[in-house]
């Protein structure tokens, strides 16, 4: 696991820490709570450890913020010396999935981290990434610069096999194939779906994803990575 431990004593985190790194896993710090919200804001960790008590932002806050403001779902654990029901129940009310009273035991710490490390997993939703567009493949959305576009299910189908390549190209073959199976269509019509698409995707905004490849197919890639 890759675990975030935001926590501003020194020997609390470098305890967790060194069990923790022994054990197999990456461990990131963090002694502060502007500091550490930035870091589960800009990266990918399978679970925070989060003090309460925190210089700067306390542990309930950035909680808030990191749930609220920033739409991560990260799983977080919270340590605290607080063991009254409210205060429990406040670190819930943030968003914490799980809460450890201290003072604690390491192996307890872990294991409750691989258990919220494996509902993470399973509840984070499928969502493909383009520069600014974005596929949720579980409700079926695109949105591109957060504005939600209508597509077909057709084009639905022929956005995810660009998406899933990005930024290679996708033969006219392998999207008919993918699109239509075995029963192909006539040979225009991936044509007139890719315009469709393109009229979706593309049309209203400034820069174009979706790239023609002349005799061979088409690709969806970020106009600033895609060389003439």
């Amino acid at each position: 696991m890759r675990i975030l431990v935001i926590e501003d004593n020194r020997d609390i985190a470098a305890n967790l820490g060194d069990y923790l790194e022994d054990r197999g896993h990456t461990v990131d710090f963090a002694a502060d709570g502007v500091t550490g919200l930035h870091l589960a804001v800009v990266n990918d960790f399978d679970a925070i450890v989060l003090d309460l008590n925190l210089p700067g932002m306390d542990g309930l806050e950035l909680c808030r913020k990191l749930r609220e403001d920033a739409r991560k779902q990260t799983p977080v654990l919270m340590l605290t010396a607080r063991d009254s029901l409210d205060q429990k129940l406040e670190g819930f009310e943030s968003g914490a999935d799980d809460y450890l009273i201290k003072p604690f035991a390491l192996q307890e710490v872990e294991a409750r981290l691989n258990v919220l490390a494996r509902r993470g997993k399973a509840a984070q939703p499928r969502v493909l990434h383009v520069a600014d567009l974005e596929y949720n493949l579980d409700t079926l959305e695109v949105r591109r610069q957060g504005k939600l576009l209508q597509l077909n299910p057709t084009a639905l189908k022929i956005l995810q096999a660009l998406m899933e390549a990005s930024p290679a190209v996708v033969t006219r073959q392998d999207l008919e194939t993918r699109v239509w199976g075995e029963e192909l269509p006539d040979s225009d019509s991936l044509r007139v779906h890719i315009h469709g698409l393109r009229a979706a995707v593309d049309k209203p905004f400034e820069k174009p994803l979706i790239h023609t490849r002349h005799g061979i197919g088409y690709r969806i890639a970020d106009p600033d990575a895609v060389s003439a």
